[in-house]
């Protein structure tokens, strides 16, 4: 069986590296790569990334990688690379596999995935996979992160380059793209109903005249683009009368 490898590492060079060596190396499978650690962290949680090994960069702007290996070092077992040399200590104090100093060349990189086969757990990532039900945000101030259960979303709304996540005791805003929000969510559980909303189909209290109205007491408009997907969504939970 292939040994499943992620990169989360914020430069595309150092990234596209590593993965280069994984595609050219026998017994070694690409799960993916993810470029922001937020992301990633969902990816990896909400098990839409099943890898393992992953290799982890240290210095990312918004989380870094010390702070990602706490987050996901009981989804997958972790190499750390970086630059700078002076983080190898705490890297090891997280019970890393390896350690690679950036730049990384194929000789060095073959040694840390040889001592990773020595360490592997036979039963290997599968058995962490769960069902998705949350993803973590960072909020404005930098370095706290929140945890949002997809139960607890009424809504979201587009706030210029950032979304707002409103739950129905408190709002939050973090800097993300719709788009990027959208990939995150479960498609059964949530729908785009115009290009500033997205709203958890599970808090609908009625539909009217182009207006959603949701259980919060608030109201957001249904696009003309999206009134016929909300409308084939609706339909067969629709109780119409059989008589004539």
């Amino acid at each position: 069986m292939n040994i499943r490898c992620f990169i989360i590492d914020n430069e595309e060079h150092a990234l596209d590296v590593i993965r280069k060596f994984i595609i050219n190396t026998p017994g070694l499978e690409l799960a993916g790569a993810e470029t922001n650690p937020l992301l990633a962290l969902n990816k990896v949680t909400g098990g839409d990334i099943v890898a393992d090994i992953t290799f982890l960069d240290i210095d990312m702007p918004q989380l870094s990688g010390i702070e990602l290996a706490e987050l996901i070092g009981t989804y997958t077992r972790i190499i750390f690379t970086t630059a700078f040399s002076e983080y190898a200590v705490k890297a090891f104090d997280k019970d890393a596999l390896d350690y690679l100093l950036k730049p990384v060349s194929y000789e060095r990189f073959l040694k840390a995935i040889n001592k990773a086969k020595e360490k592997l757990n036979p039963e290997r990532a599968v058995s962490k996979v769960k069902e998705k039900d949350h993803f973590f945000i960072q909020s404005e101030g930098k370095g706290k992160l929140i945890r949002i259960s997809y139960v607890d979303i009424v809504y979201i709304e587009s706030a210029q380059n950032y979304i707002r996540i409103h739950l129905a005791d408190a709002a939050y805003l973090t800097y993300l793209t719709m788009k990027e929000i959208e990939e995150t969510l479960p498609a059964d559980r949530f729908m785009r109903v115009h290009k500033s909303f997205i709203i958890n189909l599970a808090k609908i209290s009625s539909v009217e005249s182009g207006i959603i109205h949701l259980t919060d007491g608030s109201a957001v408009t249904l696009a003309q683009s999206y009134r016929k997907e909300m409308l084939d969504m609706i339909s067969p939970t629709l109780v119409r009368s059989k008589r004539l």
